[in-house]
């Protein structure tokens, strides 16, 4: 049967859907059918969605997803036979004029210009050793009262749980820092982390003297300062046939100053002598810590692979339409979210089997990207059928009542995050005494 794998998961999936299970598979398919919408409701009109339009919003309102299940059963497709690879990062979702949407915050959107919306966390496994391939095992809103690092921590800690070997997590600068290495410092897997090029570390204390508090810190490292650079415990040059001559250093035992209990390997990459005439490359510092550390030449290539996260995110917004709808209710904004990331392992499933079939200006392709896939996927839905069953109308609604209004949503403020704040109110609520009765 061609498409097993594929048509096993879409059946899996579609009796775990629960409420609404019916319109919310079929509003999967029209977007993975619909290359361009000219807005969300206008997915109505596709051919595999056979219900009326208000049904494209009210699934999403009225379903109940069993996400912990979802996610679980994703998970058991991850390949353990070689320690699997995750990427962890965020996105911005700019909800300007969401007026009635709960807990927006200020955050940056993709030019670096202020705006106003939500932030979500995204943990995926690295499937393949390059290309564009990135599988999202957790996607979730990073709600008002926590930060990115602490929802990727929770993420991850779920992930690993789920998984029968242990993964190497790969991160960016943003948590490169001592608040993620300590929230992680329980969860049973290995960190690969970007580090910022203006960081300081610290390496191991001397031996204690016998008098006073035992130091927690040894000799000060400056990534920027070239002078406090100790000898490095292992210096090699690689050529790489996309980057040229590459030099890769390592330091041993060195960790943050609100980290002393975490020991991190230190690496430096850099470029050489580039490919190609006017090619720059900055400096790349990573921090390694773990069990048991991959080959220096091996290592900095895994943290390039956590680029194609970014791809899967521009692909989600562009092609998956995931920023597109304009709904008002945070529990409708996850289930959505979590649909994206459904819809994307469906196109992973069918990409042994997918036949290329480039548009006339398009060039053929032996290694199909997921857009190349979705770009085919209607004749795969023709192959295979949809479990969803055809709806049964039910005659004209009444609707409203005669001289029904109803009241205007409220609005809801736009939430600042204040770390000084919150933590100082922290404070004071553990130093508060409860008088004796």
């Amino acid at each position: 049967m061609i498409f097993e794998q594929l048509s096993q998961f879409r059946q899996s999936l579609y009796e775990q859907l629960g409420k609404a299970k019916d319109a919310v598979f079929e509003l999967m398919d029209a977007v993975l059918t619909s290359a361009s919408t000219v807005s969300f409701v206008s997915l109505s009109q596709s051919p595999v969605f056979r219900r009326q339009w208000s049904s494209i919003y009210a699934a999403l309102h009225d379903s109940h997803l069993p996400q912990a299940k979802l996610m679980q059963e994703i998970a058991g497709r991850v390949d353990t036979t070689e320690q699997p690879i995750l990427a962890g990062d965020r996105t911005f979702w700019s909800r300007q004029d969401a007026g009635t949407l709960k807990e927006r915050t200020f955050d940056h959107d993709s030019r670096q210009k202020s705006a106003v919306g939500q932030s979500y966390s995204t943990l995926a496994w690295i499937a393949e050793e390059s290309g564009s391939w990135a599988l999202p095992l957790r996607h979730e809103r990073i709600s008002s009262f926590e930060t990115p690092g602490k929802r990727a921590a929770f993420q991850l800690q779920q992930v690993t749980r789920q998984l029968e070997r242990r993964p190497l997590a790969v991160y960016d600068r943003g948590y490169g820092n001592a608040s993620f290495v300590n929230q992680t410092a329980t969860i049973a897997a290995d960190l690969l982390l970007r580090l910022a090029a203006n960081r300081c570390v610290f390496g191991a204390p001397p031996a204690y003297a016998g008098r006073g508090a035992p130091r927690k810190h040894g000799v000060k490292f400056k990534f920027k300062d070239p002078t406090t650079w100790p000898e490095a415990t292992e210096t090699i040059a690689v050529d790489d046939p996309h980057y040229g001559r590459v030099q890769l250093m390592r330091w041993s035992n060195f960790h943050f100053k609100q980290s002393p209990k975490r020991g991190m390997e230190i690496i430096r990459v850099e470029v050489l002598e580039p490919v190609g005439r006017q090619r720059k490359f900055q400096v790349l510092w990573l921090a390694w810590l773990g069990q048991l550390m991959p080959a220096l030449q091996k290592l900095w290539r895994i943290y390039l692979r956590r680029f194609a996260l970014e791809h899967w995110y521009r692909f989600a917004k562009q092609r998956l339409h995931w920023t597109q709808p304009q709904l008002s209710s945070n529990q409708a904004l996850e289930r959505w979210s979590l649909l994206v990331a459904l819809m994307t392992w469906q196109l992973w499933l069918a990409r042994n089997e997918c036949r290329d079939a480039p548009l006339p200006w398009q060039s053929p392709q032996d290694k199909l990207a997921p857009g190349r896939i979705a770009q085919g996927f209607a004749s795969i839905l023709a192959a295979i059928g949809t479990p969803a069953k055809a709806p049964k109308p039910r005659g004209k609604s009444p609707g409203r009542a005669t001289g029904y209004c109803p009241s205007p949503r409220p609005h809801y403020p736009t939430v600042k995050k204040r770390v000084r704040k919150r933590k100082q109110a922290e404070k004071a609520l553990k130093s508060t005494t409860i008088p004796a009765a």
